[in-house]
């Protein structure tokens, strides 16, 4: 069998709910790619099956299939070629991939949602907050949030209703009074915490285990160390506005984070294929 990886889009905002075994698996996939930013062919032999999830592999690589996670390609003779559709690609990254929304252009112009719910309205005010933040819309007050990308999700959510200004109203356009775009930045994503993240993050990758897979032990703690490097970085991630390019601010570490994670993900892919399938059992 072997496995491809498809440029990255954003998926829908709604967050996609997986069985754990079944996200941890196409997690997984990610290993056999030499580089998270330049995907290549790669063989999932009976190294990784056996290690990772022999017993139900066709079952699992069939749910994802039917998701559209991952759709077969034909590899010649008996070869079984599977790809990681976009939407995959982008769900195991964590809900977005960072190259696309690190270079994705900018108007230079801001977008702001403002409101002011009435009270006894706490339920409608806390389901928009919420949203904003999924968003990713940073906050500059609690009733204000700000995003350098374009409302036309919200706008075509709001087509046909009728909208009280009073209540709620969106804005576009730039300060005009010598704000900069890194003090609105500043302002409205707390970087601070994002680094804290981050670092985190990195000091788990550098916690990975060495050595090849020559027993149980070896294996099971380089499965506990990819557990806790997939929850760091989806807290990390979770948490990055992923702003574009000329709006990231000094001393970011999420492109650090990135490099560092698509290296070590690497070497512990190159740790898998060296394990001998025959010496254990995968766990039940």
């Amino acid at each position: 069998m072997k496995l491809s990886l498809a440029g990255g889009r954003r998926l829908a905002h709604d967050r996609v709910r997986l069985r754990p075994k079944t996200e941890e698996f196409l997690y997984f996939l990610l290993w056999s790619a030499e580089q998270l930013t330049q995907p290549t062919f790669r063989n999932l032999e009976g190294s990784f099956e056996s290690w990772a999830y022999c017993n139900g592999l066709s079952k699992q690589l069939a749910r994802l299939e039917a998701r559209k996670f991952l759709e077969r390609k034909n590899g010649g003779g008996d070869a079984r070629v599977y790809r990681l559709t976009s939407q995959g690609l982008t769900l195991a990254l964590g809900g977005r991939n960072p190259e696309v929304e690190w270079s994705r252009a900018w108007d230079g112009r801001w977008r702001l949602v403002l409101f002011d719910v009435p009270l006894g309205q706490n339920a409608k005010r806390s389901r928009l907050r919420r949203y904003l933040r999924d968003r990713r819309f940073g906050f500059l007050q609690n009733s204000v949030w700000i995003t350098p990308d374009s409302l036309a999700e919200e706008v075509k959510v709001m087509q046909g209703a009728k909208i009280d200004v009073e209540a709620l109203i969106l804005f576009e356009g730039r300060p005009c009074a010598g704000e900069s775009d890194a003090e609105i930045v500043g302002g409205a994503w707390d970087f601070v915490r994002l680094g804290r993240l981050y670092q985190k993050y990195l000091r788990v990758l550098a916690e990975k285990p060495s050595g090849k897979l020559q027993d149980r032990a070896r294996a099971d703690s380089l499965r506990r160390w990819a557990a806790a490097e997939r929850t760091a970085w989806h807290k990390a991630v979770s948490r990055d506005p992923l702003l574009p390019e000329g709006l990231l601010p000094s001393g970011y570490l999420g492109k650090r984070a990135w490099r560092e994670r698509s290296r070590v993900l690497g070497k512990a892919w190159r740790d898998v294929t060296t394990f001998d399938h025959g010496m254990v059992r995968p766990n039940s």
